[in-house]
């Protein structure tokens, strides 16, 4: 099994990377393993699918942001809690990537929930 610290800081690596920087294609020959099996409905499964959609949104989307509030590994996973901005709407996200022996990433989950205006509690979703 690759070392779970490491794999913390491959994950937040890749994804400023990808989101931040918008180099989708880097991100995945640094970062990923032989393949990357993607669960998000909006993109489709291979690195392939995974550059082409990140390339459109960093066109798109110019200034979209990701900053990862907290990462937390356990055996070959990592999970991220993130906060996006988009320029039309914010974003919490809890992001799951699994790694290979390798220590790349082989596999993404990600759920998505949009930030809203108001909230009946005092506390941020972050």
């Amino acid at each position: 099994m690759s070392d779970p610290q490491k794999n913390k800081a491959t994950a937040q690596a890749f994804y400023d990377l990808m989101f931040n920087q918008c180099r989708p294609a880097e991100a995945i020959h640094q970062y990923a393993g032989d393949t990357y099996i993607q669960h998000n409905p909006h993109v489709g499964d291979g690195k392939r699918a995974f550059i082409d959609y990140f390339e459109r949104m960093a066109a798109e989307y110019p200034g979209k942001r990701v900053e990862v509030k907290r990462a937390f590994s356990d055996g070959d996973h990592v999970i991220l809690h993130c906060h996006q901005t988009w320029p039309d709407e914010e974003y919490a996200g809890i992001d799951i990537f699994r790694f290979d022996a390798d220590g790349r990433i082989v596999e993404h989950w990600d759920v998505l929930q949009v930030v809203p205006p108001t909230s009946k509690n005092d506390n941020t979703m972050f």
